[in-house]
């Protein structure tokens, strides 16, 4: 399983990025995908998931009404798009699956990591 990510940058606060990871070696339509981030000097945190289908998401509180988590299985690409962005959502931001194929809250329960891609907000 391979799982790249990218379309991280430098960008102003209230700009917008558009995150992909684009997955191989696996059947992409079968396996949940989840998003995280992790700022330096804190721990990785859930961003958000995405269901097999695409038909069920969840983001958290912080990004919600902000971020956007959508997939293509045709392309075996997830992609998140971050709009409004805050100087806080600076981090490393990676995409993973579960070899049990579900979605699941904690980065403890994800067995496969995309390399990540960085997004630096400036103020």
């Amino acid at each position: 399983v391979q799982l790249q990510a990218s379309g991280g940058g430098l960008v102003q606060a209230g700009g917008s990025l558009r995150l992909s990871c684009a997955a191989s070696g696996l059947p992409f339509s079968s396996y949940g995908m989840g998003w995280f981030r992790q700022a330096p000097g804190k721990e990785r945190e859930l961003v958000a998931t995405i269901s097999r289908s695409g038909g069920s998401t969840y983001s958290v509180d912080s990004v919600k009404g902000r971020f956007t988590v959508s997939r293509d299985n045709a392309k075996n690409t997830v992609y998140l798009q971050i709009d409004s962005l805050k100087p806080e959502d600076t981090a490393v931001y990676y995409c993973a699956t579960s070899a049990y194929r579900n979605t699941y809250y904690s980065a403890v329960d994800y067995e496969y990591w995309g390399q990540g891609t960085l997004v630096t907000v400036s103020s």
